[in-house]
């Protein structure tokens, strides 16, 4: 049932088809609801269902985030860092999945989050809140893989060191090679995603087995694999000490947003956006934890895997537990799991810069909104995105250790700006926009209330530990300078919004032809609700 009546004259709409609708029935149904969001469908909806759930599973990629983090729980808790320090921080994610989900299943655009700000927003402050929501998800965006490349560039089994230069020089063309994939047609991207995904679950499923059988003997007890405490932080609270694991997974649990950036290219979209943000984040959850457990198994002992020569732990872990050759084979999947991941997160990006530019609120919009008239998708605002990754990439090459500050300071960032953009519209969900919402087809009900007000307030505890170094008493170099690159955007958005941007921004523009406005969103029928 809808939260209030239906007004004015905007008409019904229903969002998935019959039993015996056709696929191009339920198309037109989407455009026809896009339409009354205020936009008109320049994509080809080639995403299935299952594909929109794929891509936004792909784009978390929990074997190559988990590797690439697992120093933080290391040095946070030991095994008790592994295992819980995954643990509860998974249980708050699912309430933004939540919450997310029930705003991308009533609105589902490829603006996404900036949208549901601007629609959640008091009028006064609509494109305000819009154009915080934006920039802060662009910022996420563009900083949320730098770091993951190290593993792909970086060594393999100490006998090999690539300095800095030619490890940039690897993810150089490693974004070129990404930008030709997602510069390619929605239905071969669609198509993709059944391959990434069979990549990330398999080369997941294959560690756990690997970890938990070829340790044989040197496996640690149970009751150590999931009790024993250490704190290698310095920080003389252990309790301190622990929840800065906390900030591991929260590196790997981002990206989900991208099935509502796809939502236009999805057949169903209502229902598939959805469906994908809930089973994606809870599957991350789930194999990430059983990894994080059979790692805790396999590992003998904390405090050698941090004396590691090996730019991360997780490679010597597996180089101690499968032999070099074992460790190598594993390492090479994980290594295609982190391309692919990229190569999902471009595409989610590309949508964000498109949209963002649809509503004319980037520098030369006119040309990063222009669509592709080969591929039908955005191509240009595509390679838009590569040169300001190599610009946030170039600071972390200065000082070239995957340890230190700046593998911190981007991941914190790219954590901080993604989840900005995600909890000022659920804030605005339960506050100013209570009675705005016209629910779709997926729904809290009454629940959207407390489900939020913890989503709040956790994103508010864990962005205040992502600004903290992982020790106490840091040199400069191991400094979290994530405030710095946060803190630059937010200076910018802010300056130019102050300077310029309240003037011509207002927000979500309708491009309907014929459309004077967008109109409120009473497009769910109570027939499709129930259904």
């Amino acid at each position: 049932m809808s939260e209030k009546q239906s007004k004015g004259s905007v008409e019904a709409v229903t969002v998935d088809a019959s039993p015996d609708g056709s696929l191009m029935t339920l198309r037109h149904a989407d455009d026809a609801l896009l339409a009354q969001l205020g936009y008109k469908s320049e994509f080809k909806r080639e995403f299935s269902r299952v594909e929109t759930v794929a891509f936004a599973f792909s784009i978390m990629g929990v074997i190559a985030s988990v590797t690439s983090t697992f120093s933080f729980p290391l040095v946070s808790g030991g095994h008790v860092g592994m295992v819980f320090g995954w643990f509860i921080p998974s249980i708050f994610v699912m309430t933004v999945a939540a919450s997310m989900a029930e705003l991308a299943s009533s609105m589902p655009t490829s603006a996404g989050l900036y949208y549901f700000s601007a629609k959640l927003a008091p009028a006064k402050y609509s494109a305000l809140a819009s154009w915080i929501t934006g920039w802060a998800n662009i910022t996420g965006q563009v900083t949320l893989r730098a770091n993951d490349y190290n593993c792909i560039g970086g060594r393999s089994d100490g006998a090999i060191t690539l300095g800095a230069g030619p490890t940039f020089g690897i993810l150089l063309a490693i974004l070129f090679t990404h930008g030709i994939v997602c510069s390619a047609a929605t239905n071969i991207l669609a198509r993709l995603n059944l391959f990434y995904v069979i990549v990330n679950v398999g080369s997941t499923i294959a560690a756990i087995i690997a970890l938990l059988v070829c340790s044989g003997d040197n496996r640690v007890s149970t009751r150590d694999a999931f009790t024993l405490f250490e704190n290698n932080t310095g920080w003389s609270s252990s309790g301190w000490a622990f929840m800065l694991a906390f900030t591991a997974p929260m590196w790997t649990f981002t990206g989900y947003d991208s099935a509502a950036h796809i939502s236009e290219e999805t057949a169903g979209a209502a229902r598939a956006a959805p469906l994908a943000i809930l089973i994606s984040v809870g599957a991350t959850a789930s194999l990430g934890w059983l990894l994080l457990i059979a790692a805790s198994f396999a590992t003998a002992s904390v405090s050698d895997l941090l004396a590691t020569d090996l730019p991360l732990p997780m490679g010597q872990l597996m180089l101690d537990v499968l032999g070099k050759k074992g460790m190598l084979a594993l390492w090479s999947f994980i290594i295609v799991v982190q391309y692919v991941t990229g190569a999902a997160q471009g595409v989610d990006a590309s949508r964000v810069v498109f949209a963002f530019a649809r509503d004319n609120a980037l520098p030369g919009s006119r040309w990063w909104k222009k669509m592709n008239r080969y591929t039908q998708t955005p191509v240009n605002a595509v390679w838009l995105r590569y040169p300001l990754w190599r610009g946030a990439s170039v600071s972390y090459f200065f000082d070239y250790d995957p340890s230190i500050s700046m593998k911190i300071a981007s991941h914190s960032a790219a954590v901080l700006g993604l989840y900005t953009s995600y909890v000022v519209p659920i804030l605005l969900r339960i506050t100013s926009g209570r009675d705005k919402l016209v629910p779709g087809p997926f729904s809290l009900g009454r629940w959207y209330m407390p489900i939020g007000i913890v989503a709040v307030a956790w994103v508010a505890f864990i962005s205040v530990l992502l600004l903290f170094p992982p020790g106490v008493n840091p040199a400069p170099g191991d400094m979290n300078y994530a405030v710095v690159l946060v803190g630059a955007v937010f200076v910018f958005a802010t300056i130019s919004w102050l300077v310029s941007a309240h003037k011509w921004f207002t927000g979500p523009i309708s491009n309907v032809e014929n459309e004077g406005r967008i109109p409120d969103p009473e497009y769910h029928n109570k027939e499709d609700q129930s259904g």
